[in-house]
């Protein structure tokens, strides 16, 4: 069965809350150890943890370095150097977020990485194949973020070794046990966003950060901006969103299976938590439904003229056109011309049939059928944003089927076959799941 995760984001989202609700939902904590033991990079170490937000039990996961992390220095990051007397280094080159902020370290030497030395690190690790795949959407999507932010190229963009140890680890967990949690389908409806400003390497930036709103933007994600003084949404946690999400819309009648909340570090007026919901549709995945089918034969219409009333019809509310070469009496050459429609669109359809075509008689049933929940979704895909449709069958599993003008759209775009263009954005979809 596919499982959906629905992400309650009323108080940000960051990419430690992420691996701390999806935690509580049951994620192996054995799995993601041996994981992250197997990625090739040093200097850390996890930690998980119950801690009470607003007198609420949640999950806490903690990425501890060998060297210090300021990110929490609430007075510092929005203005006040009061309490503070060393120097602060807050980068922006690809998310340097841990615990719900970005990453605040003394200055020294540092290793820089690329995307490059990233998928390396990521592709050297025991992770699954699907959770890579999952890991490296995610930091493509923060890369071409940033890349667009600070106006440089995306192969240019680099991690810093103290704030890409923890994003590697944030990111590659958060994979890791969306995989072993199986999950299918993301809802994400809206961000809940702070405002005013946070303190980074070049000054004090505004709230939602350059890097939230680029991917926003490309992504159209919704952001709900509140007056909470502070950044609730960071970086990776809005890539998170885009990567995953396949709807933003809840479902009429759910029920919910098990619910995780995961914890985040700092200290604003909201809660700081992330609550995530498996939950399943409660409705029939198979829809009873009444159709009407009108037929007619017609020896003396032309092709021309059956192409023409096709797409008048389709136009006009039918469900579905098609007209089948037969013989008639005398060995004529003629066409069926068949058409399903609603009964609200019956009438209109009949009378369209008998003023566009040679007919003069129209037969019709009422018939019963049963369809799939189906519902048109964008999927984003090494091609661009592909139109799908998305039916669940009654397994639960889904089926994504290209929408045809978009993946004509997209193969003259990127000059590959019409062929090429659909098998892409299928094998890309379908493997995820």
């Amino acid at each position: 069965m596919s499982k959906t995760l629905y992400l309650e984001c009323y108080s940000g989202i960051s990419g430690d809350m992420t691996v701390a609700a999806l935690l509580d939902l049951g994620a192996d904590r054995e799995v993601l150890k041996e994981s992250l033991k197997s990625l090739p990079v040093g200097g850390f170490r996890t930690e998980i943890t119950r801690v009470k937000k607003s007198g609420l039990d949640a999950c806490d996961f903690s990425v501890i370095l060998e060297q210090d992390n300021h990110d929490h220095d609430m007075e510092y990051l929005h203005g006040s150097e009061k309490s503070y007397t060393g120097h602060y280094e807050h980068s922006h080159e690809v998310n340097h977020e841990h615990h719900h902020g970005h990453t605040h370290s003394h200055e020294h030497p540092h290793e820089h990485r690329g995307m490059k030395e990233i998928t390396e690190i990521i592709q050297k690790s025991e992770m699954t194949v699907r959770a890579k795949k999952m890991a490296m959407r995610v930091f493509d999507i923060l890369a071409q973020a940033e890349s667009k932010a600070h106006g440089v190229p995306v192969e240019e963009v680099h991690f810093h070794e103290v704030g890409a140890v923890d994003s590697i680890v944030d990111i590659a967990a958060i994979a890791i046990c969306m995989d072993n949690l199986d999950i299918s389908n993301v809802i994400v409806p809206v961000l809940y966003e702070g405002t005013g400003f946070i303190r980074c390497q070049h000054g004090q930036i505004p709230v939602p950060v350059p890097a939230v709103t680029h991917i926003a933007e490309t992504h159209k994600l919704k952001l709900k901006i509140t007056d909470i003084q502070g950044e609730l949404v960071t970086p990776t946690g809005a890539a998170v969103v885009a990567a995953f999400r396949t709807s933003d819309r809840l479902p009429e009648d759910f029920t919910m299976l098990k619910t995780g909340i995961g914890a985040g570090k700092r200290q604003y007026r909201c809660p700081g938590i992330l609550r995530a919901m498996l939950i399943r549709e409660t409705t029939d995945l198979q829809i009873k439904d009444i159709i009407w089918k009108l037929e007619t034969d017609m020896d003396d219409c032309g092709g021309e003229m059956m192409g023409h009333v096709m797409n008048l019809l389709m136009a006009n509310g039918a469900r579905e056109v098609h007209y089948t070469p037969i013989y008639t009496k005398k060995n004529r050459p003629a066409y069926t011309l068949t058409v399903i429609c609603k009964e609200s669109e019956r009438e209109k359809l009949e009378n369209l049939i008998f003023s566009e075509t040679t007919t003069i008689g129209i037969r019709r049933v009422e018939m019963e059928r049963t369809i799939l929940q189906r519902e048109i979704q964008k999927k984003d895909t090494p091609v661009g944003t592909a139109i799908v449709k998305a039916c669940t069958l009654p397994d639960g599993n889904i089926r994504y089927y290209p929408e045809y003008e978009n993946v004509a759209e997209l193969a003259e775009r990127n000059q590959l076959s019409f062929r090429e263009t659909y098998d892409r954005i299928r094998s890309y979809w379908t493997t995820e799941r």
